[in-house]
């Protein structure tokens, strides 16, 4: 393991490397705080890299001792459940007007769609669920709040949701580094985790895309057990 932590920082993101998750993680607990409250609730945080983010630190945790474990699984899962408190309010304040904003190349009207599918499917449930669903993850809260959940339901999914993931997937990873194989190739799995994380968002955008191209689609209202679950 001390020969792990010897490498030189590798660009793992498919991005600018600053966003590469080790990069992330390197720069200390309030950072990766920070990008789990964006991504969580405000609307400019779909891109970022949540899931590979915490799988990471948890990773880096075990195998190089980044931060202290137990101080990330008690601040991560708050940060997670402050970001989606925020969205709600984003929604709640806003109200239909996130429904009516024009695309732009950070905001596609098919983000806000593709969480009110899952309100529609799941209702309130969608709050945990959406957690491990990227691009979901950030615009759930906020349709929670356009369609006036009550408050006291969504609290108490947004604080189930908000442990499960950012505790679990952090878990996932620090325990997968116990495993020699994961440890002996730590660049490499995160590379993978990343690509995985980030097809759903680029599958998204894509189809997005198409969909805009061949016209609007129909205005639809938000269910009823979305605001009163």
């Amino acid at each position: 393991m001390p020969a792990i932590a010897a490498h030189a920082p590798a660009q793992l993101a498919l991005g600018p490397e600053w966003l590469s998750p080790e990069a992330l993680v390197s720069a200390g607990l309030l950072v990766l705080l920070l990008v789990v409250f964006v991504e969580s609730g405000l609307l400019i945080g779909f891109f970022l890299p949540g899931d590979s983010l915490l799988f990471t630190a948890g990773l880096l945790i075990n195998t190089q001792d980044v931060l202290p474990l137990w101080l990330v699984l008690l601040t991560v899962p708050l940060a997670a459940i402050a970001g989606d408190q925020v969205g709600y309010a984003i929604g709640r304040k806003a109200g239909p007007h996130i429904f009516n904003r024009p695309d732009s190349r950070l905001f596609q009207q098919e983000y806000v769609d593709k969480a009110y599918a899952y309100f529609e499917r799941y209702g309130a449930r969608t709050i945990v669920l959406a957690r491990f669903v990227p691009v979901v993850r950030t615009f759930a809260p906020v349709v929670a709040g356009v369609s006036r959940m009550r408050y006291r339901t969504f609290v108490t999914y947004n604080v189930i949701g908000g442990v499960l993931w950012g505790a679990g997937v952090t878990l996932l990873g620090y325990f997968l580094g116990q495993i020699q194989f994961v440890a002996d190739n730590v660049e490499p799995i995160i590379l993978g985790i990343v690509a995985l994380s980030v097809l759903p968002i680029v599958t998204e955008v894509l189809r997005a895309r198409r969909e805009h191209r061949a016209g609007p689609t129909e205005d639809r209202a938000l269910p009823p057990e979305v605001a009163t679950d």
